[in-house]
């Protein structure tokens, strides 16, 4: 997806987060994210907002730390959302295509690596706030969850942060049904290697649709929601070690 393509899903998605959390408020516990509030979900994502902001606006080059989630509630964090969501919309489209600044993962720029991850960081905990109000959760379009699944494979654990290891070498296959997408997982005591092909045989295949396996993924469906072909012990590994958390 192009970074233009990931600032309307950002836009999109903030706008739908706040209208469930609105709806769900701020007491309501949040299903998929255990222990949190819907207060919790938005003092989390908002401040995530700003930090993101700081390096579209400000142009650190290197890491530079998040602000205090904020003492608000109610009303008055909800309009905090929503202020920080629009602001970051808004830093995303006037950035120039050449900025310059800190980024953590792979990408063609620093600007299409912020509006991917805030995409993508704004769907998930869409998602969190539609559980948290109960009915049905909005599904992503096929390429945008694609888009995410490719974050989360390439990008997120390709790093010697990620905790999906094994003893001995392994594969993991991750299957989009209704796209042409397929990732190998190349599994062993390392950091895992994702190739895009589907070359050779797999211990393990997860197959489904593409939003349905973005959300098994990012652990807010359980692994019945997809097909498993194979080794289930390598579906469970991941559903044990995959989390990706902030700070």
């Amino acid at each position: 997806m192009d970074t233009a393509e990931l600032i309307n899903a950002l836009d999109r998605e903030g706008r739908l987060l706040a209208g469930a959390a609105g709806a769900a408020g701020p007491d309501a516990p949040v299903p998929t994210c255990p222990g949190w509030q819907v207060r919790d979900l938005l003092r989390h994502t908002g401040t995530v907002h700003r930090w993101a902001i700081a390096y579209l606006t400000e142009g650190h080059t290197t890491f530079h730390p998040s602000g205090e989630e904020p003492d608000l509630d109610g009303d008055e964090l909800l309009d905090w959302f929503r202020e920080g969501h629009r602001a970051l919309v808004d830093a995303l489209t006037g950035a120039p295509k050449d900025l310059e600044c800190w980024h953590f993962l792979p990408a063609a720029s620093p600007l299409a690596f912020w509006a991917r991850r805030q995409a993508h960081e704004t769907a998930v905990h869409r998602v969190d706030a539609e559980s948290a109000r109960g009915g049905d959760v909005t599904a992503p379009e096929p390429e945008f969850a694609a888009d995410g699944i490719d974050e989360l494979l390439r990008g997120f654990h390709a790093r010697e942060k990620s905790r999906v290891r094994t003893r001995t070498p392994r594969t993991l296959r991750v299957r989009a049904t209704d796209t042409d997408a397929v990732w190998t997982v190349h599994l062993s005591d390392g950091v895992p290697r994702t190739v895009r092909d589907d070359d050779g045989p797999a211990d393990c295949e997860l197959s489904g649709a593409a939003h349905e396996l973005y959300l098994t993924l990012w652990n807010r469906r359980p692994l019945s929601s997809v097909a498993l072909a194979g080794d289930a012990s390598l579906a469970e590994l991941w559903r044990a070690n995959s989390a990706i958390t902030w700070g």
